[in-house]
């Protein structure tokens, strides 16, 4: 399987620069199969903070300046192909660093390699503490974990509908979604609320219909269902289709994805959901962007969209690994790493530190609800756009 070499800046200017003075990143994607969408996004991320790297002439390192290359392999939403891909971008193509493959599960499966190998991986879309209970030395991952999500939207439920009793979840039985729905569980018993049905479903599962009249003859006050965008459209139009109904509706990660509010259009009506970025933040950087309103102008201005959460992960992961080797004065992987371990990175993305498992633990990610056809941020209230409501537009 061949490598795609990105950006033509760094391809061009290569024979002026000694091998030495090439930064070697490899990244395993899903570009294609059932992950594709949030593969192509952060692919878009990574190459936006590439273009912004290479035109100030590379990382500083020391007195010097280094290009960066980065390697993507397709690992056709597949862990195991993505774990012999990033043992390949190791061994083979040489890389110095690595980002992540997507989501929890092939993450945690890439780390093994990565720490086997003593290479510093920064992982753009990992959540579950079952990725970071391994002790590892190498992983570094952008988002708080997955009590950061349940606990505010627990809150939010319990507060503004302080009736409610029942709860139902529907998980994807995969890492992250699975992990995920067990600790909405887990929130919502430390909220006295009864959990009436907790059910997993396959990945690729293609129609939800028998698991969804199950789930509405228990007459729950909040659904929770977990999965990625492609999921998450299909149980929406099917719980319409069923008529099945709920107070609150919470799907992750779905409606924080302009494709998903556009798939099921007034179906979106408030969906509450929660993810690590917005375009509404407002953080001043140290990174090669600024702020995050510079960044989200860059994106806009490369790609004709906002940026969603994936896509700012993509470009979030490359200014950090930027202002470690920065700050390292150094390519050298211990002194990267030590200064990983360090963190206190001012990033567009959110102020990034991690604790001792590596997970990040710096900063409050938002709750969304998607309101009259626009995304609204009803929580931490210092960034709230809108009041959180509840009923749903059936």
């Amino acid at each position: 399987m061949q490598a795609l070499l990105v950006a033509g800046t760094v391809l061009a200017s290569a024979a002026s620069f000694a091998a030495d003075q090439i930064i070697k990143i490899g990244a395993p994607l899903p570009l294609t199969g059932a992950l594709s969408p949030e593969g192509t996004k952060l692919r878009q991320g990574y190459d936006l903070w590439l273009d912004q790297v290479n035109a100030q002439g590379g990382i500083k390192v020391g007195k010097d300046r280094h290009k960066v290359q980065l390697f993507f392999y397709d690992y056709q939403s597949n862990t195991p192909k993505a774990v012999q891909l990033a043992e390949k971008l190791i061994t083979d193509d040489k890389v110095d660093f690595l980002f992540s493959p997507f989501g929890s599960g092939a993450t945690k499966a890439a780390s093994t390699v990565a720490e086997k190998n003593g290479v510093p991986l920064i992982a753009s879309s990992a959540s579950s503490a079952e990725v970071f209970d391994q002790g590892y030395k190498n992983l570094f991952g952008l988002y708080t974990d997955n009590s950061s999500l349940t606990e505010p939207i627990a809150d939010l439920v319990k507060t503004n509908l302080p009736q409610a009793k029942r709860v139902a979840i529907l998980a994807r039985n995969d890492l992250y979604p699975l992990s995920l729905a067990q600790e909405f569980e887990k929130s919502a018993k430390k909220r006295g609320l009864e959990v009436v049905y907790f059910e997993r479903y396959a990945i690729g599962t293609l129609d939800h219909a028998a698991a969804l009249a199950k789930l509405g003859a228990t007459k729950p006050d909040w659904i929770v269902a977990t999965g990625y965008i492609n999921d998450l459209i299909l149980v929406r139009k099917q719980l319409a289709d069923a008529r099945i109904d709920a107070k609150v509706l919470t799907l992750i990660n779905g409606p924080a994805y302009d494709e998903w509010a556009k798939a099921v259009g007034k179906l979106a009506e408030n969906v509450t959901t929660a993810s690590w970025f917005h375009p509404v933040l407002n953080y001043k950087s140290d990174d090669v962007f600024g702020s995050t309103k510079n960044f989200v102008e860059l994106f806009r201005k490369k790609y004709g969209i906002e940026p969603d959460f994936t896509q700012a992960s993509g470009a979030a992961v490359g200014v950090i690994i930027q202002q470690a080797i920065e700050r390292a004065g150094s390519t050298s992987r211990d002194a990267v790493r030590a200064e990983l371990q360090k963190g206190g990175f001012k990033t567009f993305f959110a102020p990034i530190s991690f604790d001792k498992t590596g997970i990040a633990n710096s900063y409050i990610p938002p709750v969304y609800q998607l309101q009259n056809g626009k995304v609204t941020v009803v929580y931490p209230a210092n960034i709230a756009t809108s009041q959180f409501r509840t009923g749903l537009g059936n």
